[in-house]
C-alpha cells in the first residue's frame, strides 16, 4: 500500500529511535496510570472480591508491553544483545530469541504502515499510536509529563529529548 496519510510528514520528521521512545513513554504512562489506580483505598468497596488483584495483573501486562517497548527503543538506538540480556539476566540468544518476533513487527510496520480491515475500506494502522502519530504523541506525553512530574522544570519534558531528522533549530516555532 503506498497511499500516504495525513501522518507521514509529521511522522518522517521522527527518527526511528525517536519513534520508539515515545512508544516506551507511552507504554510507561499507562503503567503509571495503571498504579496509581492502586494507591488511593476510597474506592475499595466498589470494587469486587479480587478486584484489586485482577488491577495489579493488569499492571504486569502493562510491565511486560513496555518491557518490549524498551526492547526495541534500546536497539534502535544501537544497543546489542548482550547489553539489553545483562538487564534480564539471560543470555543474548535468548533476550534475541525473545523479542525477535516484536522487533519483526516494528520493523515490518515502517515497510507497511497499515493494513485493510475486513471491509477494504479502513485502514488500521501497524505502528502503535505514538509511533503512528507522533505530533499528537509529543502534546499528550508533554502534558502528562509536566502534570505528573514534580521535578521536571521544562514546557517539553518529552518531546525536547527526542532525536529527530531536522534539527530543532529549523522546525518551524510551535512545533514539537
Amino acid at each position: 500500500m503506498t497511499e500516504t496519510t495525513p501522518y507521514d510528514a509529521d511522522r518522517a520528521r521522527f527518527t526511528r529511535q525517536a519513534l520508539a521512545r515515545l512508544v516506551l513513554c507511552d507504554h510507561a504512562v499507562d503503567v503509571a496510570d495503571g498504579a496509581a489506580g492502586l494507591v488511593a483505598t476510597g474506592n475499595d468497596p466498589d470494587t469486587g472480591p479480587g478486584g484489586r488483584v485482577s488491577q495489579a495483573f493488569q499492571l504486569i501486562e502493562l510491565a511486560e508491553r513496555a518491557l518490549v517497548s524498551a526492547v526495541i527503543y534500546e536497539r534502535e538506538r544501537g544497543s546489542s544483545w548482550t547489553e539489553i540480556a545483562q538487564y534480564l539476566g539471560i543470555g543474548p540468544a535468548e533476550a534475541e530469541a525473545r523479542f525477535a518476533a516484536n522487533l519483526d513487527g516494528w520493523n515490518s510496520a515502517f515497510e507497511v504502515p497499515y493494513r485493510l480491515d475486513d471491509s477494504g475500506r479502513k485502514r488500521i494502522p501497524q505502528l502503535p499510536t505514538a509511533a503512528y502519530d507522533p505530533a499528537w504523541a509529543c502534546g499528550r506525553l508533554d502534558t502528562w509529563a509536566r502534570n505528573r512530574l514534580v521535578l521536571v522544570n521544562d514546557q517539553r519534558p518529552v518531546s525536547s529529548g527526542l532525536v529527530m531528522t531536522v534539527p530543532e533549530e529549523e522546525l518551524p516555532s510551535g512545533t514539537p
